[in-house]
């Protein structure tokens, strides 16, 4: 069964944060449902329709930033009492708008994810959850790293409310009783939501799950991939939509995809329906809102849209040779539209007027426009390749990317902006090594950029951002490029792969050596972990060679079946250590099994590579001799294949800019590496080297690295 939703913009507040806005309880069956909405001004906003129309219940003044939004009440009554976060306080409205609560919950950080059930309230700040019952402390727990949600599963199903924590070292954290149950995913887990007595997570790379929690056990039932790489989820909820009487899910993701997945006859979810708008949605409900007896997926998005997909049709239908007549409903509210917007052109040329004149006069002060950016720097496990996502609340006019390291800049389909390149004098202390300017369309928000760096090489990237705003402002975004930027964390690694080790020994903390780590290695959590030691495993993301680091006070151990991965950590934790004065004690011991390991998994990568620009080279050529015979039927296979593919081909080829010579280069660092252990210096032989690969078999390679 399909379905077909309509959209609808409600109104707009201000800029708003993940699951800020909540439908409030039904009065009747097929009712239609009042909106609360929480705002970065510290507003509230309470709305419902009339005649098309918003009309407000209530409106709180401003206030601090108000980071979520959620729906309480005592149990077994409509739950219909709004809770906000601000900072580290909660608040409670009432369905009118008058304040009952104001609990300060005396937190170091700002809360960031809340739920509320009956006189239970939880709540999660960066590292730190908090357990509260009647505004009493009942329990906490510490975090390893971030929490990004948090949610509840009811009291009936277990016997007691249990919290599910989504946090950022991809576990999902059940707080059972007693004991604690982790549940590994395969990327962070950046929302929740629940189905019954069952867990819906979504993941920053756009995973869709669900996992059964019993009191016994918890098992996965389903995990969708993000094959077609839309966004990362940022909100969940389960509604019946499709009216068949099983609830539906509804997902909002980072790039404006709005979904709804529905259930075949064997239980699993399938795509029923998808809706883009343009920018990210950060809270969606499924409700009725526009009209009594038609339901909608309502969403909210960053720039503070309120917009509603409702099932009722939004055009009226005309026979043959008709017009199509508007009601009168919507011609008065035509008209209405245009009267606002003569007015607010009116106040836009006073106030321009208003600015000239003050800006001409002696006593001028210079008054800076404020903007928010929203902006997201994550690696793709896929192609091994950082996402960099801003957006801003208003039309982007242009973006100036600046890089002091080597980086690979990949085209991204979303992106329309015009792309221009500077050049760049590498060679000075602070050089450039890129710079590049994306002039964007009219109405752009949001930009979505990708770039490729080389491990070893470490900096910072910055995007300085301009909107169309007057007068003339601009924010910059720092973004930095960590020595083994291409890792990711993992839950687990190989331990029967050929191993190198680094060993430290010195006068330090644990908290330095914890801030060493973190400076060369992605994922990493700014807090210095629990206890007296720590393992963390990872993987990278190019090349599938791992890294395990287990660290304490004043001991440090290393280990990779990749050579190149332990030099780049001698050489940055050896600079970190000077310049904090410490003295190391650092040994080594080198497996030259692990070479060869390497250079194998490269060769798949490498002969693929090669393979693709020798058929690149090609097409030209065969489509010159394709025009002079007039057909193609006299090649062989081989080549007729390669003209049916150009396209793909070219497409893939453009889309891994240098990705040979990337190859190339870390077959050079391990060659370099291998010997610079041994206190070599093969330098030299580069250029055998670079022959050897021209005329690349894998036997050949290896035993060039032999014999050298």
């Amino acid at each position: 069964m399909e379905i077909n939703l309509n959209r609808i913009d409600y109104l707009q507040v201000g800029v708003i944060s993940q699951k800020t806005m909540r439908l409030l309880p039904a009065l009747g069956r097929k009712a239609t449902q009042k909106v609360a909405v929480a705002d970065h001004d510290g507003v509230i906003t309470c709305f419902g329709m009339k005649k098309g129309e918003a009309v407000p219940v209530f409106k709180t003044l401003p206030g601090q930033k108000i980071t979520r939004l959620d729906l309480g009440g005592a149990l077994g009554t409509p739950q219909e009492k709004i809770f906000v976060c601000a900072g580290s306080e909660v608040k409670g409205y009432t369905k009118k708008g008058k304040q009952f609560l104001s609990f300060e919950a005396n937190l170091t950080e700002s809360i960031n994810a809340m739920h509320v059930s009956g006189a239970d309230l939880f709540v999660c700040a960066s590292y730190i959850y908090n357990h509260y019952c009647d505004c009493k402390d009942q329990d906490y727990y510490l975090s390893g790293d971030k929490i990004n949600d948090i949610v509840c599963l009811p009291a009936e199903n277990l016997g007691r409310i249990v919290p599910v924590l989504a946090c950022q070292d991809r576990v999902l954290r059940v707080l059972q009783y007693e004991y604690i149950t982790n549940w590994s995913t395969s990327t962070p887990p950046s929302a929740l939501g629940t189905n019954g007595e069952d867990i819906l997570y979504g993941t920053v790379d756009g995973k869709l799950g669900l996992i059964r929690i019993t009191d016994s056990s918890s098992s996965s039932k389903w995990e969708i991939d993000n094959e077609k790489k839309k966004g990362g989820v940022l909100c969940i909820d389960t509604y019946d939509i499709l009216g068949d009487g099983v609830k539906d899910i509804l997902v909002g993701r980072d790039d404006g995809t709005v979904e709804v997945y529905g259930f075949d006859s064997s239980n699993e979810p399938t795509l029923r329906f998808e809706h883009v708008l343009l920018e990210s949605v950060t809270s969606i409900q499924g409700g009725c809102v526009g009209k009594e007896s038609y339901d909608e997926v309502l969403t909210a998005t960053y720039t503070g849209w309120v917009t509603g997909l409702t099932t009722e049709s939004q055009q009226a239908e005309a026979g043959p040779g008709e017009e199509v007549k508007m009601s009168r409903e919507t011609q008065s509210k035509v008209a209405a539209l245009r009267a606002e917007l003569d007015q607010l052109q009116m106040k836009v040329v006073q106030g321009r007027e208003k600015y000239q004149q003050t800006a001409q006069s002696s006593t001028a002060v210079s008054a800076m426009p404020v903007f928010s950016i929203n902006d997201k720097f994550t690696l793709c496990q896929d192609d091994a390749s950082y996402s960099l996502t801003l957006e801003v609340q208003t039309a982007i006019d242009n973006l100036l990317l600046q890089s002091d390291v080597p980086i690979d800049l990949l085209d991204v389909d979303k992106n329309s902006a015009v792309v221009s390149f500077s050049e760049c004098d590498s060679e000075q202390p602070k050089g450039n090594f890129l710079l590049v300017t994306y002039r964007c369309q009219a109405n752009t928000t949001r930009l979505e950029l990708k770039v490729r760096s080389i491990e070893g090489q470490y900096g910072t990237l910055q995007a300085y951002i301009t909107p169309r705003l007057q007068p003339k402002t601009c924010q910059v975004r720092q973004y930095l490029i960590k020595p083994l930027s291409l890792h990711q964390r993992t839950h687990t690694i190989e331990q029967d792969r050929p191993m190198n080790t680094l060993s430290l020994v010195g006068q330090f903390s644990f908290a330095e050596i914890h801030s060493w780590v973190l400076f060369c290695l992605p994922e990493v959590p700014e807090k210095t972990p629990a206890g007296e030691n720590i393992t963390f495993y990872f993987q990278n993301t190019f090349l599938g060679t791992q890294l395990e680091a287990t660290y304490c006070k004043g001991e440090g151990h290393f280990k990779s079946d990749n050579i190149s991965t332990i030099s780049i950590l001698k050489d940055v934790l050896s600079k970190e250590a000077t310049k904090r004065k410490n003295n190391l004690d650092i040994s080594y011991d080198i497996n030259d099994d692990s070479v060869g390991h390497t250079l194998k998994m490269i060769h798949p990568k490498l002969e693929y590579q090669l393979l693709l620009a020798k058929k690149v080279q090609l097409i030209d050529a065969l489509k010159e001799l394709q025009v002079h015979e007039g057909n193609a039927d006299f090649l062989i296979p081989e080549y007729r294949n390669i003209l049916d593919e150009s396209a793909y081909l070219l497409e893939e080829y453009k889309k891994q800019p240098a990705h040979l010579e990337r190859l190339y280069g870390m077959i050079t660092d391990l060659f370099i590496d291998k010997f610079k252990f041994k206190g070599q210096n093969v330098k030299t032989k580069v250029s055998l080297l670079l022959e050897v690969l021209d005329n690349y078999d894998l036997d050949s390679l290896m035993n060039f690295f032999n014999e050298a």
